[in-house]
């Protein structure tokens, strides 16, 4: 990737990380640590690599991306808007009735969102469907989801990888939000899945380690999952929670926690000098 395209790609990134930051202080509610660790992932899968039309949602032939992590909504809404799928100023309306911006992602409500999700461990088994679909349609289209990486204690997430496998859907990507935290503590201690790339290989997958806040990283392992035949793949991808915003990063409690006024004010300030030290390196 070039220096130009990876300084566009970190600007929007830092947009879609205030837009988090703005939805979940203006609800009093939400999730903006899952939220955080994965924007990098969204930003490359929405702003370089997907087929997908904002002017038709709909398209037949468009790639499918399924946020398994239904929790993380503030990430896809915010890539959403930023994409044109719905307006900026929807995403103040986040969580708030009336609004179509739900705590978890409404297919029917939303442009964009392929699939409604919020019960943990049930959006694999969703792409499956759509990448077996493409199969037997004979389409070409690619079937991307985010996992979170205590999402996949699911028991369901092991069945539909072992489906995956069989069903030899090599149209199917699937990431791993690798950022070791979940609502109750370490993901280890809690129930540890390690280790989660032994147990994928073991399930019949093609493994990929990165670094998800990496463009060049993520742009090299998207690559490499389309030269797979046979088998589905997964990009174990290690995140950091809350990444971009110093005092969220890392800190298990802001898993669910809205930032106050004071709290959301200062991420922002923070974020706006990321995104003009990004102006600078243009």
């Amino acid at each position: 990737m070039d220096k130009a395209k990876e300084l566009e790609l970190k600007k929007i990134a830092t947009e879609i990380r205030k837009s988090i930051i703005i939805q979940t202080a203006e609800a009093g509610s939400g999730h903006p640590g899952g939220s955080l660790s994965g924007v990098e992932i969204l930003t490359y899968l929405y702003f370089v690599e997907m087929n997908i039309d904002p002017k038709n949602p709909k398209d037949p032939k468009r790639d499918r991306f399924v946020l398994s992590k239904g929790h993380a909504s503030p990430l896809l809404y915010a890539v959403l808007a930023e994409k044109g799928f719905i307006s900026k100023e929807e995403l103040k309306g986040f969580r708030q009735i009336y609004s179509s911006l739900q705590g978890h992602p409404d297919m029917k409500k939303v442009p964009g969102v392929e699939m409604s999700t919020g019960s943990l461990g049930q959006g694999l088994s969703v792409a499956n469907g759509m990448a077996l679909a493409a199969k037997l349609d004979k389409k070409d289209y690619r079937v991307y989801v985010l996992l979170g990486d205590g999402e996949i204690q699911e028991g369901q997430i092991w069945e539909a990888a072992m489906t995956a496998a069989h069903y030899k859907l090599d149209n199917l990507t699937a990431f791993l939000d690798h950022n070791g935290l979940q609502i109750d503590g370490k993901i280890t201690e809690v129930m540890s899945p390690e280790p989660v790339d032994e147990k994928f290989r073991a399930f019949g997958w093609h493994v990929i380690k990165i670094d998800g806040h990496d463009f060049n990283q993520i742009e090299k392992a998207v690559n490499e999952a389309k030269t797979i035949k046979g088998k589905p793949t997964i990009i174990i991808a290690e995140t950091v929670k809350g990444k971009g915003v110093s005092f969220m990063e890392n800190e298990v409690g802001w898993h669910g926690t809205a930032p106050n006024k004071e709290q959301a004010q200062k991420a922002l300030e923070e974020l706006q000098k990321q995104y003009e030290a990004l102006e600078v390196q243009g």
